[in-house]
């Protein structure tokens, strides 16, 4: 006999931090840095059954995963909470891994997280979204050597629980996404040279002993990679001059470790503690107080994946 189908399934999974490619030596092979962490989320319940009041974004994507699975029957999806799209959070491949993984969950297709992704059509550059879907932590993916599979992750450590990271938001401004990310790459020359050996050798082992110190000169390195790369696309090293000038500002309070998370505008500031992110926190609101599109959040490291739940 079969199992039942449930009644309900609700998914909630957070954002990640793309810290930037390793290896723009080749186009579409890259190799990338990323982190997941604990918010923002994104939070939604599926059901079988019609429904009003559908959100129109996750219902398409519902419809395109629906579609791929040749499914053929009314499910209902019901967005609680969304991380903002087009903020360089992986707003796209954390909705449609959540809307995937709970359709499979609710239709009992017992679905692994590679079958969801390859079904959304998501990881195809980059894995760190997808891992950071199915278990969290601080990741690193090879190479897409084939371009047509998800990159395969290499290293997988948990994020220290004390460290923090402090959000910088830009409510003005989108990152680029859609055709025009498409048209950024297929523009760019490669890269001449790349950061394999010091993520692999530097970076990693930092992190594993918690070294912030080693850590943040390997993220700064990272980020002037990538920052240098795609600054003719972003208009500069980073996508708002907002978040910018105030990641400059970050450093000038000797805070070395701040980036931008993949095309932005999102910038993050790495520290050592709940008290010293806290500090920091009250020192930018008060400095940047005039910039109303400006928005500061303390968040961790999240070494879990999505959470569903069968009701």
């Amino acid at each position: 006999m079969s199992a039942p189908i449930p009644q309900q399934v609700s998914i909630t999974t957070s954002a990640r931090l793309h810290m930037g490619f390793y290896d723009l030596e080749s186009s579409g092979l890259f190799g990338s840095v990323g982190l997941a962490i604990d918010m923002p989320e994104t939070s939604l319940e599926l059901s079988c059954g019609q429904a009003a009041g559908s959100d129109l974004g996750a219902s398409k994507v519902l419809a395109q995963i629906m579609e791929g699975l040749h499914v053929d029957m009314p499910v209902h999806v019901s967005v609680l909470q969304a991380i903002p799209s087009h903020a360089g959070l992986g707003s796209g491949t954390q909705m449609a891994m959540a809307i995937g993984a709970g359709l499979s969950a609710l239709l009992n297709l017992k679905l692994n997280t590679h079958d969801v992704a390859r079904i959304a059509g998501r990881g195809k550059r980059s894995g760190i979204g997808v891992a950071a879907f199915e278990q969290g932590g601080f990741l690193v993916d090879a190479r897409n050597e084939v371009g047509n599979v998800i990159p395969q992750v290499i290293e997988r450590l948990e994020f220290p629980e004390g460290w923090r990271i402090v959000l910088v938001q830009d409510s003005a401004q989108t990152g680029v996404h859609g055709p025009a990310e498409k048209q950024a790459f297929q523009a760019l020359k490669p890269a001449s040279g790349n950061l394999r050996e010091m993520v692999l050798t530097k970076m990693v082992p930092a992190l594993k002993r918690q070294d912030l110190a080693v850590f943040e000169r390997c993220v700064a390195s990272l980020q002037t990679y990538n920052g240098d790369y795609f600054a003719p696309i972003q208009g500069g090293r980073y996508a708002s001059k907002d978040v910018g000038q105030v990641l400059e500002w970050v450093e000038s309070q000797g805070i070395a470790c701040v980036g931008q998370s993949s095309w932005g505008p999102t910038g993050f500031a790495i520290v050592e503690s709940e008290a010293s992110a806290q500090r920091l926190l009250q020192a930018a609101r008060q400095t940047f107080q005039n910039k109303g599109n400006i928005s500061f959040n303390i968040c961790r490291g999240r070494n879990c994946g999505a959470v569903v739940q069968i009701r």
